[in-house]
């Protein structure tokens, strides 16, 4: 069995950007690597991935019976060793999707609710109140209509809160948990503590090469020169600020306001809480 690991995080937290990281980290080249051709594996809800393990059309397949399979389809994989690193958007609430029998373990990121609220509402194409709702809904879900075939099956999000709950809680395989902030201020410490994890060996210059050639900067350079295929909603850049603390010249106090009612344990939890509850105080 292969090392297999999870890249996780809810949608719009950094995810992309760690995979970029990685991609230049294990390339040999000295120029930036490709944000089109990123040397990780699929993202787990790709139903082709899916389809091909299984041998069968999961299009036939209710939500909740593909749910069931999903675990044989990463187990078969850690075993073949194709790749050793994969997407994942999904909350930890399918069976076996921290079985320590084929995963290695979790890198987990997590991003302030209140600037993932602007990413997503700009990703999704929907207002920033929708955003807000979706991001407090218990029950949210991607790719869940019955209408229609999609490219990724259902994945269950919950709210933002509780996607990060499922995953801290989770008991299984092993569990690394980084900040997206964090990948901004201390970006030596925080991704060299991600390599080790991931049980890569990497000296210290080659660590800082890959972050200069994963820089926002180089990301969306690239993303404006040739598109990026993974963005969801032509015309939106995938890539739009790459920056912390945004959301103050963006969400207004009330829309604060409900995303501390509906995060404000998790995000004490991670020191984003004291911030957000000053900035509201000041418009007092």
């Amino acid at each position: 069995m292969s090392e297999f690991y999870w890249l996780a995080s809810y949608p719009k937290s950094g995810n992309t950007w760690f995979r970029a990281f990685l991609s230049n980290l294990t390339a040999s080249e000295r120029q930036p690597f490709s944000i089109n051709m990123m040397e990780t594996g699929d993202i787990a809800s790709h139903r082709e991935w899916l389809d091909d393990v299984l041998g069968f059309d999961t299009a036939d397949l209710t939500a909740d019976e593909i749910d069931g399979l999903r675990h044989i389809v990463y187990r078969w994989t850690a075993a073949c060793g194709a790749h050793r690193y994969y997407k994942i958007h999904d909350a930890c609430v399918i069976d076996g999707l921290n079985d320590p029998a084929y995963l290695s373990g979790t890198l987990y990121i997590v991003h302030n609710p209140l600037d993932v609220a602007p990413s997503y509402a700009n990703q999704m194409d929907c207002s920033l109140d929708e955003a807000i709702r979706h991001m407090g809904s218990v029950d949210k879900t991607f790719c869940g209509s019955s209408q229609g075939i999609s490219l990724q099956v259902r994945q269950k999000l919950l709210s933002w809160s509780g996607h990060v709950a499922s995953w801290l809680e989770a008991q299984g395989s092993a569990l690394h948990v980084i900040r997206y902030e964090d990948m901004h201020e201390t970006p030596l410490e925080t991704f060299a503590g991600a390599v080790r994890f991931l049980g890569l060996s990497c000296d210290i210059p080659t660590i800082e090469r890959a972050i200069s050639l994963s820089s926002f900067g180089e990301l969306s350079a690239q993303e404006a020169n040739s598109g990026f295929r993974e963005g969801l909603v032509a015309g939106r850049r995938f890539f739009r600020r790459g920056e912390c603390g945004g959301w103050r010249d963006t969400l207004s106090v009330e829309q604060v306001k409900r995303i501390v009612t509906d995060h404000q344990h998790m995000m004490a939890r991670f020191g984003y809480l004291d911030e957000a509850l000053s900035w509201i105080s000041e418009y007092r």
